[in-house]
């Protein structure tokens, strides 16, 4: 089992002794979607720690996603529970990287694109190819997209 599946699992159990039903409810789904992953396909896997990070980062996801679904469709109560969710998930990811340091990333990308002869907007998969392994699990794809996609108009 991958170290960061059995602490998903220790602090599963440590949070069903303290009756934390947020965290308890949190830990079970997001174990059961990799549970989920393992056994898709033809033959069942263990996921490495990297892929069991995916797994996390796509349910973080989901739960910002229906977060601010809950909060435009009137149901407050329901959408903090989604944020909560959400942060607690986050504690089990690398940390994000801030504005400065993607547009850092991307800016030297976008550079090492140029020099290796792409120009204007049709140089964003060079870049995207070159920044995605820079930032994978610290930026989501979108936020690095929209940054690609500024600094290579400007």
């Amino acid at each position: 089992m991958t170290t960061l599946k059995a602490t998903l699992q220790q602090d599963l159990t440590e949070a069903i002794r303290a009756r934390d039903e947020l965290r308890s409810s949190t830990l079970r789904l997001t174990l059961s979607a990799i549970t989920k992953e393992e056994v898709s396909g033809k033959t069942a896997r263990e996921l490495s720690d990297d892929e069991v990070q995916k797994v996390i980062a796509k349910e973080a996801k989901k739960r910002r996603e229906a977060a601010e679904a809950f909060a435009q469709g009137g149901r407050a109560e329901q959408a903090e529970r989604e944020k909560a969710e959400g942060v607690l998930l986050d504690a089990y990811l690398p940390q994000q990287l801030s504005d400065d340091e993607l547009r850092q990333i991307v800016a030297e990308a976008v550079a090492e694109a140029r020099a290796g002869g792409a120009e204007g907007p049709r140089a964003m998969g060079a870049v995207m190819k070159i920044v995605n392994p820079k930032v994978a699990g610290r930026a989501e794809g979108g936020r690095v997209a929209a940054t690609v996609k500024q600094l290579l108009a400007d």
